[in-house]
């Protein structure tokens, strides 16, 4: 059996690797000429724990990770305004909460991979060819991949899905918000944030700063936009939008790199009617996107992976494991995103009573027999036992 993946990311490479490990032929096309090097600091949790122990990853995974003590929200004179030790959200989710870089994260999955299965980088796949029994993923050179089951893991934006199953409009649901990550080399500001994640204690804006332990430090930052549209010079709309906070905000900005090192996008979700048509599926971001106000990107990513993977290795065939997979999976999926959705508030408030309250929820986790409660609040239901789901 020959898989071709469309997309070098978490889901793509998880999949690649399992999928390998089952003597499946596996080639992964990637559009970038190399690894990313550019991404989130991700609290990697919940289901995609349990898929990354299965597959014997965990341990890289924990290696790679950052020691984080606490959450903080400061003023615009770096004052901690509320926040939490990170270990209750440890606690919360019985001690299987860690912080990883995206490109670490990628890193640990790719060398999972490398030795089971094909990684083409600077490979772009324009379009799907349907056929009685398999597919055929087109790339930008006309060269067409046949295969058993071609996979777009290739994003929100995702090519595979465009070409298989329309327009990106009609499946992309925009939570109003862009968003950026960049990493900078300011010892200063390194210094300031210490071993906390710090996030400013602002509205409809904020960013987000992680010490790394290089001495460089991780920055991400959310607001909200009057339109989806992207705009033509991200690094300028960046700092016209978050240029007023406060304390290493300005440093930060100033020193932001070009586009070829910063992130920039929207925040959306993807909502498509059946995630597979044909020999072809929608992985990850392409088809389950629940946006990073869900927190489980990376976690839904590597769990849907694994399980797709159990799944075409129990079926009869291929389009009975693809809608076995769909109906235990797209419940998990469906209610990450209405987290994420309901989240928004939280997350990014739009006046002083918002920001008041979230400042109280986190004081009230502070205290005995609400911790548990509040933490779980913030944090969603890991949910998604995936052995379990697999054998379903």
């Amino acid at each position: 059996m020959r898989a071709v993946v469309s997309g070098a990311g978490i889901a793509g490479l998880a999949l690649a690797g399992c999928l390998g490990r089952q003597g499946w032929d596996v080639v992964v096309l990637e559009q970038a000429p190399r690894p990313r090097e550019q991404g989130y600091m991700l609290d990697f949790f919940g289901p995609g724990w349990d898929a990354a122990e299965a597959m014997g990853v965990l341990p890289a995974v924990l290696e790679l990770g950052h020691r984080v003590e606490r959450l903080s929200y400061v003023d615009d004179r770096g004052r901690d305004r509320a926040g939490l030790p990170f270990a209750r959200f440890a606690h919360a989710l019985d001690g299987h909460l860690v912080n990883v870089l995206r490109p670490d994260l990628e890193r640990v999955l790719r060398r999972h991979a490398q030795d089971v299965a094909e990684i083409r980088f600077g490979r772009r796949v324009t379009g799907v060819r349907q056929r009685p029994g398999g597919a055929g993923a087109v790339l930008d050179d006309g060269t067409v991949l046949d295969a058993d089951l071609v996979v777009g893991a290739d994003g929100v934006h995702s090519a595979v899905r465009r070409a298989a199953f329309g327009p990106e409009e009609r499946f992309r649901r925009w939570l109003g918000l862009h968003t950026a990550a960049f990493v900078v080399e300011d010892p200063e500001a390194h210094r300031q944030v210490g071993d906390r994640f710090c996030l400013t204690d602002s509205a409809d804006r904020a960013m987000g700063f992680y010490g790394l332990r290089d001495g460089r430090l991780a920055v991400f930052a959310v607001h909200r936009a009057a339109a989806p549209a992207l705009p033509a010079d991200p690094r300028a709309a960046l700092r016209a939008a978050h240029g007023s906070l406060g304390w290493i905000a300005p440093r930060v900005l100033a020193a932001c790199p070009g586009a070829d090192r910063l992130y920039y996008d929207q925040v959306v979700q993807i909502e498509v009617p059946r995630w597979s048509s044909g020999r072809v599926v929608l992985l990850g971001d392409s088809g389950q996107a629940v946006s990073l106000l869900g927190g489980q990107g990376a976690s839904i990513g590597i769990a849907g992976a694994w399980l797709l993977a159990e799944k075409l290795a129990r079926a009869a065939s291929v389009e009975q494991a693809l809608t076995d997979w769909e109906r235990v999976w797209r419940p998990v999926v469906a209610e990450k995103q209405r987290v994420a959705r309901s989240g928004i508030q939280w997350f990014l408030p739009s006046s002083r009573a918002g920001l008041r309250a979230r400042r109280l929820a986190l004081r009230l986790a502070a205290l005995p027999g609400l911790d548990g409660v509040v933490t779980r609040g913030l944090v969603g239901r890991a949910g998604g036992n995936v052995r379990a789901l697999a054998a379903a």
